[in-house]
């Protein structure tokens, strides 16, 4: 698993540069400062290490091969944070049925146990899994991994109203989630 490093986000554009004119050093410090988020997005949105794994590094092979396309005024990493973002999204569509077998059988277990002993956390999770994935991609870039609204907005790649929209509907079908799968979480929520 991947370890965080503080990251002076001021020093993204001279790596950058030093990394684009070959410098092996600079890239490594790169993928050394964003690796964190970039696998905790893919791991939130598929769900398994391996596989956010796999994206993590997938990202950053496709980084590299197009950090010249990169615009050096923009921050970098809501550009990683997009790319793995699709990446985590193809993978999903790449093994929907088999996805979607794996929520069935999910909620099953679920409907079959109900008095199972989990805390809070565990709950939550599986009610936001319950979400479609849009839903739960803007969950998880707001109060997981803490990615500002504006970040997100490029991340997305959509306006920062459709951002703020788009998590006002989230939570929304969340709450519903809730209240009717998992009412033992509504009076936290």
């Amino acid at each position: 698993m991947y370890r965080s490093k503080t990251v002076d986000p001021t020093s993204d554009a001279e790596l950058v540069r030093r990394a684009r004119s070959g410098e092996e050093s600079a890239w490594e410090n790169l993928v050394r400062h964003h690796q964190e988020s970039v696998f905790r997005l893919a791991y939130l949105l598929l769900g398994d290490p391996d596989e956010a794994e796999d994206v993590a590094q997938e990202t950053f092979i496709r980084t590299l091969r197009h950090l010249d396309r990169f615009d050096e005024s923009l921050p970098l990493r809501p550009w990683l944070l997009r790319i793995a973002s699709n990446l985590s999204r193809n993978r999903r569509r790449a093994v929907g049925r088999y996805w979607n077998a794996l929520q069935k059988l999910g909620r099953r277990e679920i409907k079959a146990a109900p008095d199972l002993d989990r805390d809070d956390s565990q709950l939550l999770w599986q009610a936001i899994r319950r979400l479609k994935q849009a839903d739960q991609q803007v969950i998880y870039l707001r109060y997981f991994l803490e990615v500002p609204e504006a970040e997100m907005a490029s991340i997305l790649d959509v306006a920062r109203g459709t951002v703020k929209s788009r998590l006002h509907r989230g939570l929304n079908r969340l709450r519903d989630i809730v209240e009717s799968e998992f009412p033992d979480l509504q009076p936290g929520l």
